[in-house]
């Protein structure tokens, strides 16, 4: 529904658009009750031009061919269906039909007076009330698009800033569970398995028992309260993409790599857990993302150790493999079960992401002896983008599964390998929508190009049409003081120099009704620069030669 304030103003233009109509209707002598139809046509095509832009647009061209008044509402349908129109070919075909029509039934409407001189001239004519606006109106209303599309933008634009800053802090969220329960969570299990000790040496006091107990049980409810702010951080955050490493960032010290591994094991050792390292094969560079990765496996390994086996004998291997690292951690079984030792599994999880990012993966689960195995195969080469040295074959080897991988296994340009393993066709909702946006963004910019350099060629050759029509009017118009110069008896010669040639696009009309010309004689008929006594008629001024002088002049009135 429309509100009341546009019905108020679609009737005062409808109003508007009547009136002038059903006055000409009444000046050219269609009746009172034709005029009074005229009227009501132009209100009725007025109130019809937001729904029926075209249909309206071609009814008002044929009207104002038939009646003059219908120009004011041919101005109006143009501006409404360069606005409504959809299609830059649809838009075209419309106007050239409704100039078409236009121009057509005004040389039906004049026949047989209309003349070619004023048929060129009412072509260019028709082109400032019909094409005009019409270029005006499809500019306004493309430049309104695009203004509308940039609003979209750039409320798209703050959308994405607000979700890559939230984006952001879940990252940084996730780093810091990570780093709290890898760093934080290795020292105080440590604690615990040093009051734990403390606790039951015989050479302590009950005093200093007691207080060796309270240190064992903080350490534990640190343990536990460490837990739960690990969970309240990496709540509602998947597990897919917050390592640091994957984006190059070096997280830890420069020891937190294969080289620190050796200062882990002296630490378990003094802590009194009988902790054996071994290394074999060739020694390899690591990419820095791959030996964190390594050395957060050997340090959650050592921390799981402590926790659920205390005492057990402890194996770390670093096995360096041709095309790959393996990084392994086992211990026996526990000498007593472990009861009130938290586990949130956060260690684990961390890790199995750590050597996704890399292209690797890991492994846990018994032993057949009861202990406990933790393993993982990490490659020379991570898929993170840090270097590494070149292995035997060139090639990237990887351990994920492509199903569990969310980055392609395959690179693009691998011979080979028709498409990667994200096919680009598949663009997300938001993607495809933001793409088409861009189009059509696009080609509203053009339309609007297009539409601006439209007018000013229309607007050139008008200016150009205009000049040249004055021009033909120089050669075949004249004032009735040139013609009251002329007087008759003048000689041929002297006459012709006075007056134009009389060879221009601008020639009367019909002079079938003329007055006959003097038998013998060649006459010259110029059109008049006054209007004539009625808009049916227009003035003309003859003059007859014979014998080399003028013998008669003569003004009369033809039907235009």
């Amino acid at each position: 529904m429309w509100p009341a304030r546009r019905v108020v103003g679609e009737s005062l233009l409808s109003l508007v658009l009547a009136l002038p109509a059903a006055g000409m209707g009444a000046m050219e002598h269609h009746g009172p009750a034709g005029a009074v139809g005229i009227g009501l046509g132009a209100a009725l095509l007025s109130a019809l031009r937001r729904v029926l832009p075209a249909t309206v647009l071609l009814a008002a061209a044929v009207g104002c061919a038939v009646v003059s008044g219908f120009v004011p509402l041919l101005v109006v349908a143009s501006w409404s269906a360069g606005r409504r129109i959809d299609g830059l070919g649809r838009a075209a075909g419309v106007f050239s039909l409704a100039y078409s029509l236009l121009l057509g039934f005004s040389v039906l409407a004049e026949w047989p007076h209309f003349s070619l001189s004023l048929t060129a001239f009412a072509g260019l004519l028709l082109l400032v009330p019909l094409l005009l606006p019409g270029l005006a109106g499809r500019y306004w209303s493309q430049r309104r698009t695009l203004t509308d599309t940039l609003d979209e933008y750039n409320a798209q634009l703050l959308r994405e800033r607000v979700m890559i800053a939230g984006h952001a802090r879940i990252r940084e969220r996730q780093r810091i569970a990570q780093d709290m329960h890898d760093s934080l969570g290795h020292q105080l299990a440590l604690i615990a398995v040093h009051t734990g000790a403390l606790e039951v040496d015989r050479e302590l006091t009950a005093v200093q028992r007691e207080a060796v107990g309270v240190l064992r049980e903080a350490s534990v409810a640190a343990m536990h309260e460490l837990r739960d702010v690990v969970g309240v951080l990496r709540d509602g955050v998947e597990a897919g993409g917050q390592d640091t490493a994957a984006s190059g960032e070096d997280p830890g010290t420069p020891a937190r790599g294969v080289a620190g591994v050796d200062s882990l094991v002296d630490t378990s050792r003094r802590a009194g857990a009988a902790v054996v390292l071994r290394r074999s094969g060739d020694v390899r560079p690591l990419a820095p993302t791959t030996g964190q990765a390594a050395y957060r496996v050997v340090q959650e390994g050592l921390t799981n150790a402590h926790k659920h086996a205390p005492g057990a004998s402890i194996v770390v291997g670093l096995l360096y493999e041709p095309d790959s690292l393996v990084v392994e951690v086992t211990n026996g079984p526990a000498a007593e079960p472990v009861s009130g030792v938290p586990s949130g599994r956060q260690g684990l999880t961390g890790l199995e992401e750590r050597a996704r990012l890399v292209g690797g993966m890991v492994h846990v689960g018994p032993t057949p002896d009861g202990g406990f195995r933790l393993a993982a195969v990490l490659p020379y080469t991570a898929q993170g983008g840090d270097p590494a040295s070149p292995s035997h074959d060139d090639a990237l080897t990887t351990f994920v599964a492509a199903t569990d991988d969310f980055r392609a296994q395959n690179p693009a340009g691998r011979p080979g390998d028709s498409e990667g393993v994200i096919e680009r066709n598949g663009l997300p909702k938001e993607l495809a929508r933001a793409v088409s946006r861009t189009k059509r963004g696009n080609g509203i910019a053009i339309g609007c190009g297009v539409a601006a350099l439209a007018g000013v060629v229309l607007v050139a050759a008008l200016v150009a049409g205009g000049i040249y029509l004055m021009r033909e009017a120089d050669k075949g118009m004249i004032e009735p003081k040139q013609y009251d110069a002329v007087k008759v008896g003048q000689s041929e010669a002297e006459v012709r120099a006075q007056l134009p040639g009389g060879d221009s696009l601008l020639r009367p009309g019909s002079l079938a009704d003329a007055p006959a010309e003097p038998e013998g004689s060649t006459c010259l008929v110029l059109l008049s620069t006054e209007f004539g006594s009625s808009m049916q008629t227009e003035p003309v001024f003859r003059f007859c030669f014979k014998d080399g002088r003028l013998i008669e002049k003569k003004t009369f009135e033809i039907e235009s």
